[in-house]
């Protein structure tokens, strides 16, 4: 007798069916584990420092939850530094250098044995950069993403049970903030409060939600006349309720694509936010900023440019073929002809 399969079985089976969807789910998994990692991977701090008999964590002491805990010695770099000197051993990242590392006699070195990416004017290490500011790229687009889906799916919600004059209302607000540009509505809020990541998560999320509203409206419209929502209703089950257990379980498939989208999105707008100057500050790393100094140095400089431009590329194309999978799978109807 065959498994009955359930609906995420089969949506799971669907999506797996694709070798992109598979690749692309690869290579989000690959990039958030590097974002995870990236005090291990790259460090210019041992990560491990044996002296006299002791051991300290040079590398781990200043993250959370190590500088929480507080189970190990606390040393400053001029102390680690001498301990290795003296008698010590170390075990450093494999890429032993900080993003924010200088070395002017090093400056834009092409990738070699010492620098595998290269270095730039400054003589910061490419690698290293690159791999930290995943951690910003990605941060961006899951907070930003998670902010702008609440506000939508709150919204959304609203305008679709209730109708009327609420459907009216919240309908012309939606329209309204769709006339207006979203890049050039978040380059003018940024330039106002200024370009710290946080900021950028807190106006992208302000600003995108639109999308996510109307969604969830269209299936609120559409389910809340179905039988079992008219019986919900007759046994005197409460709105909140009857929303929160019935109408948005059902309701959630659609946002869930469209998310996978917008991170892809936030995370095109953080780069270009930083290439142009309005992101994330130097010196915390971004690919964006990277990129942005490769425009000095184009003709002299081609890591600079090449590297992480692949690294944005390869992140947007990768959260888009997963989007696309979540959209197939979910609506096999919706799946393009081969």
């Amino acid at each position: 007798m065959e498994k009955v399969l359930s609906y995420r079985q089969m949506v799971w089976r669907q999506f797996r069916a694709s070798w992109l969807n598979r690749l692309g789910l690869c290579i989000v998994i690959l990039l958030a584990l590097m974002a995870l990692s990236a005090p291990f991977l790259a460090n210019g701090r041992p990560l491990l420092l044996r002296h006299e008999g002791s051991t300290y964590l040079p590398a781990l002491q200043n993250l959370w939850p190590f500088s929480y805990l507080k189970l190990y010695p606390q040393i400053d770099d001029d102390t680690w530094q001498t301990m290795m000197e003296e008698t010590g051993w170390a075990y450093f990242a494999p890429v032993p250098y900080s993003p924010g590392d200088y070395d002017l006699d090093a400056s834009l070195l092409p990738p070699n044995s010492a620098h595998w990416l290269g270095t730039d004017e400054q003589g910061r290490d490419i690698l290293s950069r690159m791999i930290h500011g995943s951690q910003i790229s990605l941060s961006v687009g899951f907070v930003a993403v998670s902010i702008y889906t609440l506000i939508g799916v709150f919204f959304g919600a609203l305008a679709g049970y209730f109708g009327g004059k609420m459907d009216w209302i919240l309908s012309r607000v939606i329209e309204v903030m769709i006339c207006f540009p979203t890049f050039f509505l978040v380059i003018t809020i940024i330039t106002l409060v200024g370009g710290s990541i946080y900021n950028i998560m807190i106006v992208i999320g302000l600003t995108g939600w639109t999308g996510i509203a109307r969604l969830i409206r269209g299936e609120f419209l559409k389910l809340r006349h179905q039988d079992f929502i008219v019986a919900c209703r007759a046994q005197g089950m409460g709105v909140f309720r009857i929303m929160r257990k019935h109408l948005l379980p059902n309701a959630l498939a659609p946002v869930f694509v469209s998310a996978t989208f917008g991170v892809a999105s936030a995370i095109l707008v953080e780069s270009s936010l930083s290439f142009i100057g309005f992101g994330v500050q130097p010196p915390t790393p971004s690919w964006g900023d990277i990129l942005s100094q490769a425009s000095d140095f184009i003709d002299i400089a081609w890591w600079l440019t090449l590297f992480p431009g692949i690294a944005i590329f390869l992140t947007i194309t990768a959260f888009n073929l997963v989007g696309e999978g979540l959209r197939d799978a979910i609506d096999p109807k919706l799946k393009s002809v081969e």
